[in-house]
């Protein structure tokens, strides 16, 4: 196949690993290398990246800033579906994947490209959310997975290619982990944290303060909603990306955000993973409380059981699947309700709700639930209900003694 390749888009972050594989796949192939460096929020390193693949050998250097994007068409929908993957992750990202892919894959069509290449390893999540998007987007796109083809065993032997080809190496060992940045989180993963029993390394996390460190008093924020998204902090209307950012500054503030799991690959190896979203986790506690207000009992229990879903569809890889795209219909027109406010407190690490409201969509009626007379609710109508509902119980109770047990 390298014959038939002579030009690729690499998906390039000017990390150790990807800047061997533009080197690598320059050598091994013949073919001219397109750096493409998609801006999700990740920094300064976009810049900088560009700079490097231009050094590194890269024939172009395409750095696209896809941050609103991201936010309102891959974050915000996955928010409106309320999806957590194995109950504690916001699948920071996973939700980031699909997006660069789609860029990606339109560089590759701008540029005339024969191929596109990813740094993912073969035991990794990534390489399947890569390339199940790329090919839902262009089915005869041909791939190159550096990973599962060299003979380069390791962090180390990467290390050895770059001293080699005079490439600079940015893992250290005051570094001693991988690390992937976006607006919605930080990951953490490998080295000294491939043990699930030593803890974090002091000073590892970037966006948010230990919570011991944190402010001694709590602050409040509140987010407004309409129709599902968030659309305001402390009664500010801001762009998708302004309200993340901010979030995430308030957050980080107070600690709020930090997980530390083991998950389920796909692939099918468990991995630890930690995580921080400070701003992610806020939403989530707000959406969830102004759907306390707005949603009816049987739809949120209905939608909650396809969340799991939802977050498995994301997590493995299937953005741009048939099922991934006809749940998200049916989640967002559930939302279209889901208007109002939340108002959370931070403190030490946590964030809990301090109130919620929504003054056109509220199901709550505080006359029909008062513990104070009303004329609203008969209780007796209870003694009923609750016979019909303990018919199968007793029925079943009089089987059971009658056979003696």
């Amino acid at each position: 196949m390298s014959g038939d390749i002579k030009k690729v888009v690499l998906a390039y972050s000017g990390g150790l690993d990807t800047s061997v594989i533009l080197r690598w796949i320059m050598e091994e192939y013949g073919a001219e290398v397109v750096a493409y460096t998609a801006d999700v929020g990740q920094g300064e390193e976009t810049e900088e990246a560009r700079v490097k693949a231009l050094n590194t050998g890269a024939v172009q250097a395409i750095c696209e800033d896809l941050r609103e994007e991201f936010v309102e068409d891959y974050v915000f929908p996955a928010f409106r579906a309320s999806s957590l993957y194995e109950g504690y992750y916001l699948m920071g990202t996973s939700l980031a994947r699909p997006v660069i892919s789609k860029g990606l894959v339109q560089a590759a069509i701008d540029t005339g490209a024969d191929a596109i290449a990813h740094g993912a390893t073969g035991k990794g999540n990534d390489q399947v959310r890569f390339e199940l998007s790329a090919y839902a987007l262009k089915p005869d796109i041909k791939v190159i997975a550096p990973w599962r083809e060299w003979d380069l065993k390791g962090r180390a032997d990467c290390v050895a290619y770059a001293q080699e080809h005079n490439i600079p190496t940015p893992v250290t060992p005051d570094m001693p982990y991988s690390m992937d940045a976006n607006l919605l989180h930080i990951s953490y993963e490998g080295g000294v944290l491939e043990d699930p029993w030593v803890g974090p390394p002091q000073g590892m996390f970037k966006l948010t303060v230990d919570p011991e460190d944190a402010p001694d008093e709590p602050e409040f924020v509140t987010v407004g909603y309409e129709e599902g998204d968030p659309v305001s902090v402390n009664g500010v209307r801001l762009s998708p990306v302004a309200l993340l950012t901010k979030l995430n500054e308030l957050g980080g503030k107070h600690g709020v955000g930090r997980v530390d799991i083991v998950e389920n690959r796909f692939v099918g190896m468990k991995s630890r993973g930690v995580y921080e979203t400070p701003g992610g986790t806020i939403m989530y506690h707000a959406h969830r409380a102004v759907e306390s207000l707005t949603l009816d009992r049987e739809v949120a229990h209905l939608r909650d059981e396809l969340s799991n879903r939802y977050a498995e569809m994301v997590y493995n890889g299937f953005w741009f699947a048939p099922e991934r795209e006809a749940l998200q219909h049916f989640m967002d027109d559930l939302q279209k309700t889901v208007t109002g406010e939340a108002r959370l407190k931070m403190y030490k690490g946590q964030v809990t709700v301090d109130g919620r409201r929504s003054d056109s969509h509220a199901l709550y009626d505080e006359a029909t639930v008062t513990f104070e007379a009303d004329d609203v609710y008969n209780q007796s109508d209870a003694e009923g209900f609750i016979r019909l509902q303990s018919l199968r119980l007793r029925t079943f109770a009089e089987k059971r003694l009658g056979e003696g047990e």
